[in-house]
């Protein structure tokens, strides 16, 4: 006999539990795995005034959302992890492609500071404007999934990150 796989809205995995947990009852989400991305970005964009952040930019590495919360002091993390294998499947696939997104974009500015004979001024703006519109507005769409609102499909989010990617190379 089959074990029955839990879903949302039953058992431990109920509106109040996960609510209580801050974990979305409708989505199985928690906000709490954008933390990984938002001091990412806060350490980009301080770069032009604090350029010490750079060390710590460089230590920043992708984490998926159950890695995130297998590592993290997260009271509930078992049950985020639990409830996002309950996740709507084209849920927790538009937060991939997001994160994926958002993954790619800080590699290619960890590898700006790496690889920059130096880090003028110059390139410190420039790093904190590709954080500022294109990580931080990809964490709010990440956001928006999190709370059950994904982009129309997903060839309109490839051609508005792509389109965002082109303007960022004249």
């Amino acid at each position: 006999m089959e074990a029955l796989t839990e879903q949302l809205g039953q058992g431990d995995m109920s509106p109040e539990n996960l609510d209580r947990a801050n974990i979305n009852p409708q989505t199985g989400l928690a906000t709490d795995y954008l933390n990984h991305f938002n001091e990412v970005v806060m350490m980009l964009e301080m770069l032009p005034d604090i350029p010490d952040c750079a060390s710590d930019v460089l230590l920043w590495e992708p984490c998926s959302y159950e890695e995130h919360f297998e590592n993290s002091g997260f009271s509930e993390k078992r049950l985020a992890i639990k409830a996002y294998g309950a996740c709507p499947e084209h849920l927790r696939d538009a937060l991939c492609q997001t994160v994926a997104l958002i993954d790619a974009e800080v590699i290619s500015l960890k590898a700006l500071i790496e690889n920059a004979e130096a880090l003028t001024s110059e390139v410190l703006f420039k790093i904190q404007y590709r954080a500022t519109t294109f990580v931080r507005p990809l964490i709010s769409q990440a956001s928006g999934i999190i709370h059950g609102h994904v982009p129309e499909s997903s060839d309109d989010l490839d051609e508005f990150t792509q389109a965002d990617v082109d303007a960022l190379f004249p």
